[in-house]
């Protein structure tokens, strides 16, 4: 099944990535750290501010999305509305239980941790990879814009998945390949769940 064989292709990518279970040797640690720095001589206090509060709101819009779609679905008396939100809200839980699980197997230190001359703008403790803000904000983003496919629901669940991920690097607190294995992450559990209710 398709679901099965991205998740394959996933972890054969992670482990090529990582080299060994646990360890830090990533190869791609010289580009990574190079792009943050980069990102890093962008930074201003109100683009701080305003990533800051991109990145604090996530976890409220990946919790409102689908109560607020169950809530509407309820006083309208539509049970697809109520079954899209059970899926959505589904799709992110299990999002965000697989990336806890793959962050405490790889337990990569997060740059401001590994690297004492770099300055991050918040100081999260955890892991980094992968980047749990961006896989829950792409399996909410997938995940509505597979039950709404219209572009006016694409467009914008896009873009705010994708400020999301941006906003980890700004701050300071994942790497571009942290980023990308969210974003893969959570756009293929969303998919997997989708073919599974399907």
């Amino acid at each position: 099944m398709l679901w099965k064989r991205f998740f394959l292709l996933f972890f054969c990518w992670v482990a090529y990535s990582t080299g060994t279970f646990g360890q830090e040797v990533f190869p791609q640690e010289n580009f990574d750290i190079t792009t943050l720095r980069n990102i890093a001589r962008t930074r201003s206090d109100t683009k701080s501010h305003m990533f800051r509060a991109i990145s604090d709101a996530n976890n409220y819009v990946n919790i409102g999305v689908p109560i607020g779609l169950f809530a509407v679905g309820a006083i309208n008396g539509d049970k697809t509305m109520r079954q899209n939100a059970l899926y959505i809200g589904t799709s992110t839980a299990i999002t965000a239980v697989v990336n806890y699980g793959i962050k405490q197997l790889f337990k990569r230190k997060r740059p401001f941790r590994k690297y004492n001359n770099f300055v991050a703008v918040t100081q999260p403790s955890g892991y980094a990879f992968p980047s749990g803000h961006t896989s829950s904000a792409f399996s909410t983003a997938v995940s509505l814009s597979g039950v709404y496919p219209k572009w006016y629901v694409i467009a914008p669940a896009l873009v705010w998945s994708s400020s999301v991920a941006y906003s980890r690097m700004y701050l300071g607190v994942h790497y571009p390949s942290d980023i990308a294995a969210g974003a893969l992450l959570g756009s293929g559990l969303a998919t997997g769940v989708h073919l599974i209710r399907k």
